[in-house]
Protein backbone atom coordinates (compact mmCIF):
# COMPACT_ATOMS: atom_id res chain seq x y z
CA UNK A 1 0.00 0.00 0.00
CA UNK A 2 0.91 3.40 -0.70
CA UNK A 3 1.88 5.45 2.01
CA UNK A 4 0.39 9.10 2.52
CA UNK A 5 2.57 11.94 4.19
CA UNK A 6 0.25 14.74 4.56
CA UNK A 7 2.30 18.18 4.94
CA UNK A 8 0.27 21.25 6.05
CA UNK A 9 1.54 24.52 5.66
CA UNK A 10 0.02 26.18 8.70
CA UNK A 11 0.05 29.63 7.09
CA UNK A 12 -2.71 30.62 4.03
CA UNK A 13 0.14 31.95 1.61
CA UNK A 14 -0.20 29.83 -2.13
CA UNK A 15 2.94 30.99 -2.70
CA UNK A 16 4.46 29.45 0.38
CA UNK A 17 2.43 26.25 0.21
CA UNK A 18 3.90 26.16 -3.91
CA UNK A 19 6.92 26.08 -2.96
CA UNK A 20 6.68 23.96 -0.35
CA UNK A 21 5.13 21.33 -2.49
CA UNK A 22 8.01 21.65 -5.18
CA UNK A 23 10.66 21.55 -2.33
CA UNK A 24 9.51 18.08 -1.37
CA UNK A 25 8.23 16.91 -4.72
CA UNK A 26 11.95 15.06 -5.40
CA UNK A 27 11.32 12.68 -2.56
CA UNK A 28 7.99 10.96 -3.58
CA UNK A 29 8.54 7.38 -4.00
CA UNK A 30 6.39 6.18 -7.15
CA UNK A 31 4.48 2.94 -5.52
CA UNK A 32 5.62 3.16 -2.13
CA UNK A 33 4.85 6.82 -0.78
CA UNK A 34 3.42 10.28 -2.12
CA UNK A 35 3.38 13.94 -0.43
CA UNK A 36 0.09 15.45 -0.28
CA UNK A 37 0.90 19.29 0.32
CA UNK A 38 -2.04 21.62 1.73
CA UNK A 39 -2.55 24.66 3.17
CA UNK A 40 -4.55 25.19 7.12
CA UNK A 41 -7.72 26.98 6.35
CA UNK A 42 -7.93 30.12 7.74
CA UNK A 43 -4.29 30.19 8.77
CA UNK A 44 -2.60 33.27 9.17
CA UNK A 45 -0.43 35.19 6.34
CA UNK A 46 2.24 34.05 8.33
CA UNK A 47 3.37 33.23 11.49
CA UNK A 48 4.64 35.81 12.77
CA UNK A 49 4.04 36.10 16.39
CA UNK A 50 3.50 33.91 19.28
CA UNK A 51 0.11 34.71 18.95
CA UNK A 52 -0.04 33.20 15.38
CA UNK A 53 1.63 30.27 16.38
CA UNK A 54 -0.57 29.40 18.78
CA UNK A 55 -3.18 30.38 17.33
CA UNK A 56 -3.26 27.44 14.88
CA UNK A 57 -2.25 24.65 17.51
CA UNK A 58 -5.98 23.54 17.81
CA UNK A 59 -7.12 24.16 13.89
CA UNK A 60 -4.07 21.67 13.21
CA UNK A 61 -4.80 19.29 15.21
CA UNK A 62 -8.67 19.28 13.89
CA UNK A 63 -7.37 19.23 10.25
CA UNK A 64 -4.78 15.90 11.28
CA UNK A 65 -7.87 13.92 13.24
CA UNK A 66 -10.09 14.59 10.34
CA UNK A 67 -7.62 13.83 7.18
CA UNK A 68 -6.19 10.17 7.89
CA UNK A 69 -2.36 9.88 6.79
CA UNK A 70 0.56 7.96 7.32
CA UNK A 71 2.29 10.42 8.39
CA UNK A 72 2.68 14.35 9.13
CA UNK A 73 5.01 17.44 8.75
CA UNK A 74 3.87 21.09 10.53
CA UNK A 75 5.75 22.78 7.71
CA UNK A 76 6.86 26.14 9.30
CA UNK A 77 10.27 26.74 10.63
CA UNK A 78 8.88 27.35 14.20
CA UNK A 79 7.20 23.68 14.30
CA UNK A 80 3.87 25.41 15.56
CA UNK A 81 1.57 22.81 17.57
CA UNK A 82 3.76 20.05 17.35
CA UNK A 83 3.35 19.15 20.94
CA UNK A 84 -0.78 19.31 20.63
CA UNK A 85 -0.70 17.46 17.38
CA UNK A 86 0.85 14.40 18.36
CA UNK A 87 -1.45 14.07 21.29
CA UNK A 88 -3.91 14.38 18.20
CA UNK A 89 -2.79 11.25 16.37
CA UNK A 90 -0.91 8.03 17.00
CA UNK A 91 0.72 8.74 13.23
CA UNK A 92 4.60 10.24 13.23
CA UNK A 93 4.53 13.98 13.64
CA UNK A 94 7.32 16.43 12.14
CA UNK A 95 8.78 19.80 13.24
CA UNK A 96 10.97 20.88 9.93
CA UNK A 97 12.75 23.15 12.49
CA UNK A 98 13.66 20.24 14.84
CA UNK A 99 14.33 17.78 11.63
CA UNK A 100 16.56 20.37 10.40
CA UNK A 101 18.34 20.40 13.18
CA UNK A 102 18.65 17.04 13.69
CA UNK A 103 20.45 17.16 10.16
CA UNK A 104 22.69 20.35 10.48
CA UNK A 105 24.31 18.51 13.68
CA UNK A 106 25.29 15.01 11.19
CA UNK A 107 27.28 17.74 9.12
CA UNK A 108 28.51 20.11 11.34
CA UNK A 109 29.75 21.20 14.85
CA UNK A 110 28.16 24.56 14.39
CA UNK A 111 25.08 25.84 12.49
CA UNK A 112 23.62 29.32 12.21
CA UNK A 113 19.94 30.36 10.90
CA UNK A 114 18.50 32.60 8.38
CA UNK A 115 15.44 33.51 10.82
CA UNK A 116 12.16 34.82 9.19
CA UNK A 117 11.89 37.53 11.08
CA UNK A 118 13.33 38.59 14.51
CA UNK A 119 10.21 37.51 16.14
CA UNK A 120 10.94 33.85 14.82
CA UNK A 121 14.29 33.69 17.40
CA UNK A 122 13.07 33.31 20.75
CA UNK A 123 10.40 29.69 19.24
CA UNK A 124 13.29 28.48 17.66
CA UNK A 125 15.70 28.88 20.56
CA UNK A 126 13.34 27.22 22.85
CA UNK A 127 12.82 24.27 20.24
CA UNK A 128 16.68 24.25 20.54
CA UNK A 129 16.62 24.56 24.84
CA UNK A 130 14.32 21.47 24.10
CA UNK A 131 16.84 19.50 21.73
CA UNK A 132 19.73 20.55 24.14
CA UNK A 133 21.07 22.17 20.90
CA UNK A 134 21.21 25.68 21.60
CA UNK A 135 25.41 25.71 22.17
CA UNK A 136 25.98 24.41 18.77
CA UNK A 137 24.12 27.18 17.38
CA UNK A 138 26.67 29.75 16.33
CA UNK A 139 24.12 33.10 15.01
CA UNK A 140 20.81 33.65 14.14
CA UNK A 141 20.22 36.43 11.27
CA UNK A 142 16.94 37.33 10.90
CA UNK A 143 15.84 39.04 7.24
CA UNK A 144 12.36 40.75 8.09
CA UNK A 145 10.94 40.50 4.56
CA UNK A 146 7.41 39.66 3.31
CA UNK A 147 6.56 35.83 3.06
CA UNK A 148 5.16 37.21 -0.54
CA UNK A 149 9.18 38.96 -0.89
CA UNK A 150 10.64 35.04 0.27
CA UNK A 151 9.10 33.29 -1.92
CA UNK A 152 9.60 35.39 -5.18
CA UNK A 153 12.07 33.37 -7.47
CA UNK A 154 14.99 35.98 -7.18
CA UNK A 155 13.48 39.26 -4.99
CA UNK A 156 15.19 38.08 -1.73
CA UNK A 157 17.77 36.08 -2.98
CA UNK A 158 20.66 38.41 -2.48
CA UNK A 159 19.45 38.82 1.23
CA UNK A 160 19.41 35.38 1.79
CA UNK A 161 22.83 34.89 0.18
CA UNK A 162 24.61 37.91 2.14
CA UNK A 163 23.07 36.46 5.52
CA UNK A 164 24.76 32.73 4.55
CA UNK A 165 27.89 34.46 3.91
CA UNK A 166 27.48 36.02 7.21
CA UNK A 167 26.45 33.31 9.13
CA UNK A 168 29.97 31.53 8.23
CA UNK A 169 32.16 34.60 8.88
CA UNK A 170 30.24 33.99 12.44
CA UNK A 171 31.59 30.40 12.79
CA UNK A 172 28.49 28.51 11.04
CA UNK A 173 29.84 25.52 9.60
CA UNK A 174 26.06 24.50 8.23
CA UNK A 175 23.06 26.64 7.66
CA UNK A 176 19.61 25.98 8.06
CA UNK A 177 16.72 28.25 6.38
CA UNK A 178 14.69 29.14 8.82
CA UNK A 179 11.08 29.79 7.13
CA UNK A 180 9.73 27.79 4.42
CA UNK A 181 9.35 30.26 2.29
CA UNK A 182 12.70 30.50 1.59
CA UNK A 183 12.96 26.87 0.03
CA UNK A 184 13.25 27.57 -3.47
CA UNK A 185 16.71 29.07 -2.81
CA UNK A 186 18.03 26.36 -0.97
CA UNK A 187 20.72 25.62 -3.96
CA UNK A 188 21.72 29.34 -4.61
CA UNK A 189 22.21 30.22 -0.70
CA UNK A 190 24.54 26.63 -0.57
CA UNK A 191 26.35 27.99 -3.93
CA UNK A 192 26.71 31.29 -2.15
CA UNK A 193 27.86 30.24 1.51
CA UNK A 194 30.30 27.29 0.63
CA UNK A 195 28.97 25.24 3.51
CA UNK A 196 26.09 22.52 3.50
CA UNK A 197 22.13 24.76 3.56
CA UNK A 198 19.55 23.12 5.16
CA UNK A 199 15.91 23.41 3.92
CA UNK A 200 13.82 21.97 7.02
CA UNK A 201 10.99 20.75 5.07
CA UNK A 202 13.27 18.46 3.19
CA UNK A 203 14.94 17.06 6.31
CA UNK A 204 11.07 16.71 7.79
CA UNK A 205 10.50 14.23 4.32
CA UNK A 206 13.74 12.34 4.75
CA UNK A 207 12.72 11.93 8.32
CA UNK A 208 8.71 10.89 7.40
CA UNK A 209 10.43 8.93 4.68
CA UNK A 210 12.00 6.62 7.35
CA UNK A 211 9.40 6.62 9.81
CA UNK A 212 6.44 5.16 7.07
CA UNK A 213 8.80 2.74 5.24
CA UNK A 214 11.34 1.74 7.53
Amino acid sequence: MVKRILVINPNSSASCTRGIADSIAGFALPGQAIFETVSLPGGPPAIVTWRDWYSVAEPLCRLVEATPADAYILACVSDPGLEAVRIATDRPVFGPFRCAVAAALTRAERFGVIAFVDASKPRQRRALQAMGAEARLAASIALNLPMETLTDPTAARAALCDAARALVKQGSEAVILGCAGMAGHRKAVEDAAGVPVIEPCQAAAVQALLSVLA
